[in-house]
């Protein structure tokens, strides 16, 4: 596929390959840093102000003064009194999709439809015949909950099939140049766990819904190696400017990621440590690779599987108890049949995997901590991706079946400006209810989604303890009595994620014997209000004693 938005990589590229020309080797120096406002993670020692490093792990930690003495001939990082934290670890990305939205088409912050047509259209504009737009991340809830309609780009998009995905990634919306290249009519039917949204006369209105997506997506040309390597290197660059040392990868159901990320690591281009999640349709091939050649190493490991049981509140889609407030026919629905998704996990609980499982509705949450029971998976470790919206007697499951809640804070910001619409009062007595669930002792980690939401922990940090929605109606926090502290959501992005992946031997605290992944914040954000961490930024990260962002 020949895509117009690889000008704009290039400019990318070039900038990127400043980065990526740093190895993730092992050092063959000291280093320590200085006169740093440290946070451990460590109970036991929480606050230092120097560590030093040999090699790819932290050697000592303490006081500038000792470090110093004892480390005389190691090159010196002083910080200068900045913050100082274990790196950040996102516990959910969608890492070739967040990266491609970072070059092409950008209509998330259009406000009306005609201003996303003229995106739409200005876009379409420079692309050569027979492209594939593709990206988008548009939010209808932006222009007043109207889904768009196909004959809004239609007239200026005829050589051109487009594919934009709603910032869940649960809608996509496509022409009919994709529609006809699909093969998608009003006779088409609606695919199992998925709809194609018809006008009053069932012609398809372009609006694809979860499995019906895949009647479009699974069909487009894929670009070439050259050409997604350019886009991978532009989302590590992202990815090491904000402080980000880990990522936990979902695979999607058709970009078959894993190539990609075996590839750059081969390359040498792969300079952030993944912890890789197959999709679960996947299972089969990833227990014969591992088999093959083991669970990978602490660049790169794999292990985990990935499956959605249900879509997304803003479209419709999560499953609930009960009819969606404004839609009383409505209740959401299941991906795929229960029984058959038992199957599914049970396979993959036999295998070893640990099982990363998308619950948003409260009907799904339910369902999910069913499963985890019957099939006994609660010594692995399993994952409710999302635990968005919960029933009151859910709060507990997580910690009597070992559960991890692998929540997104950054959702708040965005979600709470509709979902007292979508559920009503009642039930947002269970939604992004973080200080709940950890005080009924569950588990909980952060990560941002992205591409659904930013890249940027800090950002998630402000929204779970403000949670301040976007669109200003709630300065003083939507939901308030569910805001946790600064502490809280720090744990939540370090040490905790590093329990969610099972690796806190090796990662999320700044102890001695673990990996010196780290970051330096340009304020204290324990010091500051929780409003102002959205300026905070970061000046330096550092994997594995490497310093691979730096702020001029």
């Amino acid at each position: 596929m020949e895509l117009s938005l690889m000008v704009t990589i290039r400019i990318y590229f070039i900038a990127v390959m400043m980065v990526l020309l740093l190895p993730i080797t092992v050092i063959a120096d000291e280093k320590v840093i200085l006169n740093g406002k440290i946070w451990t993670g460590n109970a036991d020692q929480p606050w230092v102000e120097a560590i030093a490093i040999n090699n790819d792990r932290i050697e000592g930690v303490g006081s500038s003064t000792a470090i110093s003495a004892k480390y005389s001939t190691a090159n010196v990082i002083d910080v200068k009194g900045k913050l100082v934290l274990p790196g950040f670890i996102d516990n959910h990305v969608h890492f070739m999709d967040g990266a491609l939205s970072l070059v092409s088409v950008n209509s998330y912050d259009t406000k009306s439809a005609s201003e996303f047509s003229q995106v739409i259209k200005d876009y379409a504009s420079k692309m050569p015949k027979g492209e594939w737009m593709l990206g988008g991340v548009w939010d209808h809830e932006n222009w007043g909950g109207d889904l768009p309609h196909k004959n809004w780009v239609d007239d200026y998009t005829n050589d051109n099939p487009i594919y934009l995905l709603r910032t869940d990634g649960h809608i996509a919306f496509v022409n009919s140049k994709a529609l006809e290249f699909a093969g998608i009519t009003k006779e088409t039917p609606d695919p199992d766990g998925g709809v194609i949204v018809r006008d009053k006369d069932g012609e398809p209105t372009g609006v694809l819904i979860d499995n019906a997506m895949l009647l479009v997506s699974s069909l487009y040309p894929q670009p070439n190696d050259s050409k997604i390597d350019d886009v991978f290197d532009v989302g590590i660059k992202e990815t090491l400017e904000n402080g980000v040392t880990q990522i936990h990868s979902m695979d999607m159901a058709v970009w078959n990621n894993l190539p990609i990320f075996k590839r750059a690591k081969a390359d040498g281009r792969l300079k952030v440590r993944t912890n890789y999640y197959s999709h679960i349709t996947k299972r089969h091939e990833l227990a014969a690779m591992i088999k093959e050649d083991g669970h990978g190493d602490n660049l790169l490991r794999f292990g985990g599987i990935k499956v959605m049981v249900d879509g997304a509140l803003g479209s419709g889609t999560a499953w609930l108890h009960e009819p969606y407030s404004d839609e009383p026919n409505n209740s959401g629905f299941p991906i795929r049949p229960m029984d058959e998704l038992k199957i599914m996990l049970q396979e993959s609980h036999d295998y070893g995997f640990q099982l990363a499982i998308h619950g948003i509705g409260d009907k799904a949450n339910d369902e999910i901590f069913k499963i985890i029971d019957q099939i006994g998976a609660n010594g692995n470790r399993p994952r409710i991706e999302h635990a968005q919206h919960l029933s009151p007697d859910a709060f507990k499951r997580f910690k009597e079946l070992g559960v991890v809640a692998a929540a997104h804070p950054y959702h708040v910001v965005d979600d709470g400006r509709f979902a007292e619409k979508r559920l009503g009062k009642t039930r947002l007595a269970g939604t992004y209810a973080f200080k709940s669930l950890i005080d009924a002792g569950a588990m909980v980690s952060f990560g941002s989604d992205w591409f659904v939401a930013p890249l940027k922990p800090l950002l998630g940090i402000y929204a779970a303890t403000t949670r301040r929605t976007a669109d200003g109606k709630n300065p003083d926090g939507w939901i308030p009595n569910e805001k946790i502290s600064v502490e809280q959501a720090v744990k939540a992005y370090t040490i905790n994620n590093a329990y969610a992946g099972n690796q806190e031997n090796d990662l999320g605290t700044i102890e001695v014997g673990k990996l010196a992944d780290i970051v330096v914040i340009s304020d204290d954000i324990f010091e500051i209000s929780p409003k102002e961490i959205i300026n905070s930024k970061v000046v330096m990260t550092m994997i594995g004693g490497q310093v691979l962002f730096q702020s001029e």
